[in-house]
């Protein structure tokens, strides 16, 4: 039950992510938001090319964390064994680097968001049977 719950809830704050990042791409004026407040207001063209790059990896990690837990894409069940160990590290990379951004409002808002994608993608991946 606790596997399933930290899947759903990876897949919930990662879908936020995700809807974020293809509003960057769209143009919302967000950029202070993102990529250490470097680029205030809307995202230059090359870095809304990456914002959708990002969203499809996001995408990609939620199948791994859900397929993980036995909720969802049973078809990448095996490969997710290891794969989830990926999500775990980009996850822990992402908390990371969200935490020591320059910028207050993306810290504010995005670390808390990458320690939570840690620790979900964490119970998946040590609690899920072998």
């Amino acid at each position: 039950m606790l596997v399933r719950r930290a899947a759903l809830l990876f897949a919930l704050v990662a879908g936020g992510a995700v809807l974020f990042q293809l509003a960057l791409a769209a143009g919302a004026p967000w950029g202070g938001y993102a990529m250490g407040g470097a680029y205030p207001g809307q995202f230059p063209p090359a870095l809304r090319v990456a914002a959708v790059i990002q969203a499809g990896i996001l995408a990609a990690l939620t199948g791994v964390v859900l397929s993980r837990a036995g909720v969802a894409l049973p078809g990448w069940s095996r490969a997710s064994r290891k794969l989830v160990w990926v999500v775990v590290a980009f996850s822990g990379l992402s908390a990371v680097l969200n935490l020591i951004t320059p910028s207050a409002r993306e810290r504010a808002i995005w670390a808390p968001v990458g320690v939570l994608m840690l620790a979900c993608s964490l119970a998946v991946a040590l609690r899920s049977p072998r």
